[in-house]
């Protein structure tokens, strides 16, 4: 008799440029998502603020996008898109 067991893993890997991308796309509007950006709402916070909280964590963040608070516009974002974006900012560190 052969068992065989199936284990099954779900291996996800975010990607940073992508989110780099959608950043200067969606959210450069409001948030200053570059160095050699111009002009950001004065009430919006930095990306690299963002990453420099002690309690950042992308899974958290990319959670947080798929239903933002109601001053952020809703974007639609794809789970993909929000870890793409955490990805992004978790690079800012």
């Amino acid at each position: 008799m052969v068992c065989a067991t199936i284990t099954t893993t779900s291996t996800f890997a975010a990607n940073p440029d992508q989110g780099e991308n959608l950043v200067k796309r969606w959210c450069a509007g409001c948030h200053l998502v570059a160095a050699d950006q111009k002009g950001a709402r004065a009430d919006a916070p930095t990306f690299a603020s963002i990453a420099a909280r002690p309690d950042f964590d992308p899974a958290k963040l990319a959670f947080f996008l798929l239903d933002p608070h109601p001053k952020m516009p809703n974007m639609q974002l794809s789970r993909d898109e929000a870890s793409d974006i955490a990805a992004y900012i978790g690079t800012l560190k």
